[in-house]
């Protein structure tokens, strides 16, 4: 029969251990463990410094400023393409505006002509009836005049025809006045020089003879006639 103690040096001789001995080796490294684990201690957030929170606000306060400067200035450029586009139909529409004025006094002889022939011919229509060149050079005079007045027109020219409107003191410009009770005061009664626009400026006013002494005109048709 073995003796157990014989068994025991055997076996740490051999450089084996006994259960018990690895139980208690193992609780000891776990015991060391949980020694060391309670020894860390939990990480704690620290606050922000003062210093950086006010470079944070530094920041979006320069970020805003940024984002109204870059709104204001594309709204400017907005208004500056707007105007330049604005100014460069004008300039293309009213480019030719003094061309158009010197065509004016053309128009005028053209007119004047045409009056003068027509009047002369209903004074002596027996003589001038049979008169073929004369005819001929009469309609040739009013052919020239629509022309002109075509092409005028077909660059933005247009006539005014102030007759039986109110004086318009933008549009008109008074020559005589005319004692006329049928009408009311201030109503264009005659017109001595036609007057044009090009585009919706005036290019020439209209010279016209004024009424007066008339009915004074009704306050919508004043305002109607001065937004004409």
């Amino acid at each position: 029969m073995s003796d157990p103690m014989s068994t025991d040096a055997a076996a740490r001789k051999d450089g084996t251990e006994p259960a018990n001995d690895a139980r208690d080796h193992a609780g000891a490294r776990e015991t060391d463990e949980q020694r060391a684990d309670a020894s860390v201690e939990p990480e704690v957030t620290e606050p922000r410094p003062a210093a950086h929170l006010d470079r944070t606000a530094e920041l979006e306060a320069a970020l805003v400023e940024m984002r109204d400067k870059l709104l204001r200035a594309h709204a400017e450029m907005e208004n500056l393409r707007r105007r330049t586009e604005r100014e460069t139909q004008d300039a293309r529409r009213y480019a030719n505006a003094g061309f158009a004025r010197d065509l004016l006094g053309v128009a005028d002889n053209l007119r004047r002509a045409i009056e003068a022939a027509s009047t002369n011919t209903a004074e002596d229509e027996a003589e001038d009836a049979d008169d073929p060149a004369f005819a001929a050079l009469l309609e040739g005079v009013e052919l020239t005049e629509r022309e002109l007045l075509k092409a005028l027109e077909k660059n933005g020219v247009t006539k005014i025809d102030p007759r039986g409107q109110l004086f318009d003191p933008h549009r008109h410009e008074a020559v005589f006045e005319a004692p006329d009770a049928s009408v009311p005061s201030g109503t264009v009664v005659q017109v001595m020089q036609e007057g044009y626009l090009i585009g919706d400026r005036i290019l020439r006013p209209a010279m016209v003879g004024v009424a007066r002494g008339g009915p004074k005109p009704a306050p919508a048709a004043a305002g109607v006639n001065r937004s004409a």
